[in-house]
């Protein structure tokens, strides 16, 4: 589609969460989107959310999500409101011809999932959800190495940590910690990212099996603080993850070839929002008398204009205009993305709950 044809796709936010700060930003600096509503079950809420985060004059203010959905203005919504109400408001969403960009995780369970993708496609209207690291410009480089088999081989083992240590007030009160609200805990705030990393790496393949391993941390009303699991394909390539909310900020992500190995310590949320580095290392060796490596790892930056969450936007945008302006049909390979990756969260959820047995990941 020639540029000059790309249409500003205006969006809604439906909910004032944290999270919704940062992604009115990435929209607010898309050049193909704009934000003109926000609701909350508060509309006082709402115009605070407004005024804070300085969106553009004329953004209205519901009171009610249906408000906001019945608003013909508005072509696509943005959804950060807790898991357990992500199935009734994103299908609303898809049924009222709104395009969703669905906060992660996006779904309870696969079959909550499928409720939502299912009124997307009979409704025509793009899904994607907000993994935002995903559209990083690194992300595309670091792929391209790895598809190099001279450079890197045969992927054999992944591993991928995300933790921070949460203070007090968030253990007791954040809806993250909540059964009612967000009951994957850790495994589907930050385990989604880990989850998502290894799946990446290995071209969305989905492991055969997912064992959980022992010694996960629970609230005293059962929701998961921290825990790791195991992912097995068919082929012999295995994956570990840990995910935490009770450990250092850490966002690891090593891939290990049979040539190379890819490392990066900020996976998720760059260091420094206009770079982004990471290191491979390639038939790696030592040197004589075994008194250092050769050759050493190289070391690759990637610079971007525009933050990642921006780029995500961007990107949504470029899918929903192409649907509005000559009749495309959504792209499909987001929604799969989501769904592997929810199949596999739901395998290391259902390992921990049967007493860390194996668990075969359905399809």
């Amino acid at each position: 589609m020639a540029e000059n044809q790309t249409l500003t796709i205006r969006f809604g936010i439906i909910g004032c969460a944290d999270i919704a700060r940062k992604v009115s930003r990435g929209i607010a600096l898309a050049p193909n989107a704009t934000v003109i509503a926000v609701a909350s079950r508060d509309v006082e809420k709402a115009r605070r959310f407004i005024a804070v985060n300085a969106l553009p004059e004329g953004t209205v203010a519901h009171g009610s999500y249906e408000a906001l959905l019945d608003d013909e203005s508005v072509d696509a919504v943005y959804l950060p409101l807790p898991t357990s109400l992500h199935v009734r408001w994103a299908v609303a969403a898809a049924e009222k011809g709104k395009h969703v960009l669905l906060e992660k995780p996006t779904a309870l369970c696969v079959a909550d999932l499928d409720g939502i993708l299912g009124a997307c496609e009979a409704n025509g209207v793009q899904f994607m959800d907000s993994t935002m690291w995903m559209h990083h410009p690194r992300t595309a480089k670091m792929k391209e190495l790895l598809c190099n088999s001279d450079l890197f081989g045969q992927i054999r083992s992944i591993n991928s940590i995300f933790t921070f240590s949460a203070n007090q007030e968030f253990l007791k009160n954040d809806i993250r910690v909540k059964p009612d609200l967000d009951a994957l805990g850790a495994l589907g705030d930050v385990g989604w990212y880990c989850i998502r990393a290894i799946l990446w790496a290995v071209d969305y393949e989905l492991p055969k099996t997912a064992v959980a391993l022992q010694g996960p941390v629970l609230n005293e009303v059962g929701v998961i603080m921290a825990c790791g699991s195991s992912l097995i394909w068919e082929d012999g390539k295995v994956a570990t993850f840990h995910c935490s909310f009770l450990a250092n900020l850490t966002m690891e992500l090593f891939v290990l070839g049979s040539k190379g190995t890819l490392h990066l310590g900020d996976f998720v949320i760059p260091y420094e929002e206009s770079s982004a580095a990471f290191t491979v290392a390639s038939d790696s060796g030592f040197k004589e008398l075994v008194t250092g490596w050769n050759p050493l790892p190289s070391k690759h930056v990637v610079t971007t204009e525009l933050p990642q969450e921006t780029r995500m936007v961007r990107e949504f945008a470029r899918l929903v205009s192409s649907i509005k302006s000559s009749g495309s049909k959504p792209e499909s390979s987001w929604p799969a993305i989501t769904r592997k990756t929810q199949l596999v969260l739901d395998a290391v959820k259902a390992s921990i709950d049967k007493g860390f047995e194996p668990v075969e990941i359905g399809s």
